[in-house]
């Protein structure tokens, strides 16, 4: 699967893991809109519909939207208006330095690695966290999670078990 990445200039060089991705030759970066592939999947958190396995069809890429979490508001006419696949990722939690713990703030490598494995590429999802130290972490918090997703057959599916999770989440948080 061919990996690209849309770098809105946002940030840090020496935290970003999509920089980090594209200097180890793993991805591509692309800095300008029209010029991220038409028949690609663009992971973007406001997205109408979620990711799930039956994606794969349809698409030879996924493109991350690579920008601070605090801006993506900025883009939010612009993405609407793209003529792309765009999809938004399910409930998973983040196991960067940044975000670790935090539900939904996935960084760029945690992005494509959660989005490869939910389509069945799940070799390609260990390689590229295994540029990062806690990329092993992202897995082991996640697995239960990213089983299930990439078991789904459909959207609806994946948004059926991401209510269950949380459902599950929110009783063991009000328990402690």
């Amino acid at each position: 699967m061919h990996l690209y990445a849309y770098d809105a200039g946002q940030c840090d060089p020496k935290k970003c893991t999509a920089k980090k991705l594209a200097r180890f030759g793993l991805i591509a970066s692309v800095n300008v809109l029209r010029k991220i592939p038409y028949n690609t999947i663009l992971l973007v958190p406001i997205a109408e519909k979620t990711l799930s396995p039956a994606d794969r069809e349809s698409a030879n890429s996924i493109t991350v939207f690579d920008c601070s979490w605090n801006k993506i508001a900025a883009f939010e006419a612009t993405l609407r208006k793209m003529k792309r696949k765009k999809r938004a990722l399910p409930f998973l939690i983040a196991a960067n330095p940044v975000n670790y713990g935090k539900p939904f703030i996935l960084g760029s490598v945690e992005a494509f690695a959660a989005a490869l494995f939910i389509l069945g590429e799940h070799e390609q999802s260990q390689h590229i966290l295994g540029k990062f130290k806690w990329g092993t972490e992202f897995l082991r918090l996640n697995e239960e999670l990213l089983l299930a997703y990439a078991k789904a057959k459909d959207g609806s599916e994946v948004i059926e078990m991401q209510k269950m999770f949380m459902d599950v989440g929110t009783k063991k948080a009000k328990k402690t």
